[in-house]
């Protein structure tokens, strides 16, 4: 595998072309391509949670068997982003993200006949594999063309793929799903990530030392004043193992794992929620959710800038700010009057501030605080953390809705109390590791 991905060797630095030429072109290219691919695969892990209500009321599966089936595609991609996180700092991320897309979109298309449960019980797990190639190369990319104290807007730029993502699928997919049935709930992603992967394929390139170009940091001029305690040129595996002893990435993989708690949870279940306990229907429910999708990608630029300009690149002021708006949703969403504009106001505040703690906790911050060119083996770590949290969290989160439905004649009831303390809890646990790592040091 690392042979068949890997990166070029550090090719002599060229004094024969328009180095800040190519170094804009190839930038431009990378941010467009990593976020929109990225955004379009997205939608091939979040698929099934728009057909959850279709395969309950057609009896193909019960909540229980669908909470394992998700869990399935968390903990395949909680492992595969450790070890692709790893495999990405060596490889040539124009082929491994490239064909992580296409793999997983043929696993959706695969979904689209499957009503066996072990059967998707596989297929979905093998697609959270391929899937966990998308963010460590993404990442990767991001470390390796962009510099310390700009990368906070770029990796915002990036993360706003999360959010089109999450849109194209509740709205996009649910229609397709109103329109066509549950099989195109996958049959419709899986095409259109072919296209991405092909697309970015054509557009991304190596790293700029492989090209012949210097390092980013060295382009902008750009490095840490902490990176001259730095012990000097390690191997890139060892430097891999060396971020097991930066103490503040274990408290960050926690709280990245809370968080994602909340995060999929609301992705996974929150059709579901807002049909049974608001009586909206699939359409209505897609459309609420597209709102909260929409401040998401404000959250993620706003972040970026927000930690980059008011505080000179520092995580953890704007960590808290953006959990505190997080939470407030929550508690806006799961205790307000229940309204339909209450509702739509309390999903943008939690897409707002879930998405800016994800653009952080979930990479910007790992990048950070640990070597730049092991980026990928940080991502993995935290990663693995929260995907297995997100896992755990599908898993519980079925179970407590099984055991909270009711079924009287052709009527389900749900009583969804004790899931929401549990989603509500874990936010309130995230913003507060978070806040513990307020004097954390950065690193080149």
């Amino acid at each position: 595998m690392l042979r068949a991905f890997a990166t070029g060797p550090d090719l002599p630095l060229r004094d024969d072309v328009d180095v800040d030429r190519i170094y804009h072109r190839q930038r431009m290219r990378v941010i467009l391509a990593i976020t929109l691919a990225y955004a379009v695969s997205y939608t091939c892990r979040l698929a099934i949670n728009v057909v959850k209500k279709p395969l309950i009321d057609g009896g193909i599966f019960t909540p229980l068997e669908l909470g394992m089936i998700g869990s399935a595609l968390f903990y395949t991609y909680a492992v595969g982003k450790l070890v692709n996180g790893f495999v990405a700092d060596h490889s040539n991320v124009k082929r491994f993200f490239a064909v992580g897309l296409v793999l997983s979109a043929l696993c959706n298309i695969a979904m689209g006949v499957s009503t066996v449960f072990w059967a998707t019980l596989l297929i979905w797990g093998l697609n959270g594999w391929f899937q966990s190639y998308g963010a460590p190369s993404s990442v990767v990319a991001l470390a390796s063309w962009f510099s310390n104290r700009e990368r906070g807007r770029y990796y915002g730029i990036w993360s706003t793929a999360h959010s089109i993502g999450e849109g194209l699928t509740f709205s996009g997919v649910a229609a397709l799903v109103a329109l066509g049935g549950w099989h195109w709930g996958f049959w419709g992603p899986g095409i259109a990530t072919i296209l991405a992967g092909i697309g970015a394929y054509l557009a991304l390139s190596d790293r700029p030392r492989a090209l012949g170009l210097p390092a980013v940091a060295d382009w902008r001029n750009d490095h840490y004043a902490a990176a001259a305690t730095e012990t000097p040129e390690r191997g890139v595996f060892a430097t891999q193992l060396s971020i097991l002893r930066i103490p503040a990435v274990w408290i960050l993989a926690l709280s990245s794992a809370a968080t994602y708690v909340t995060r999929y949870a609301i992705n996974s279940w929150g059709i579901l929620y807002l049909q049974e306990e608001r009586g909206y229907s699939l359409a209505a429910a897609g459309s609420m959710l597209t709102a909260s999708t929409l401040a998401g990608i404000v959250g993620a630029l706003s972040y970026g800038f927000i930690s980059d300009k008011l505080f000179g690149a520092r995580r953890p002021p704007a960590n808290l700010l953006f959990g505190i708006v997080e939470i407030v949703g929550l508690l806006l969403l799961f205790y307000g009057p229940g309204d339909t504009l209450t509702t739509v106001l309390a999903l943008i505040l939690f897409g707002l501030g879930m998405t800016g703690l994800v653009t952080s906790l979930g990479g910007l911050f790992a990048i950070d605080i640990c070597p730049k060119r092991v980026a990928g083996a940080a991502l993995g770590f935290v990663g693995v953390f929260s995907y297995v949290a997100a896992a755990v969290q599908e898993q519980v989160s079925g179970a407590l809705i099984d055991a909270g439905m009711r079924v009287v004649g052709d009527q389900r009831t749900y009583d969804f109390g004790p899931v929401i303390t549990f989603w509500i809890g874990s936010s309130v646990v995230a913003t507060l590791l978070a806040a513990t790592l307020w004097r954390t040091r950065l690193r080149d």
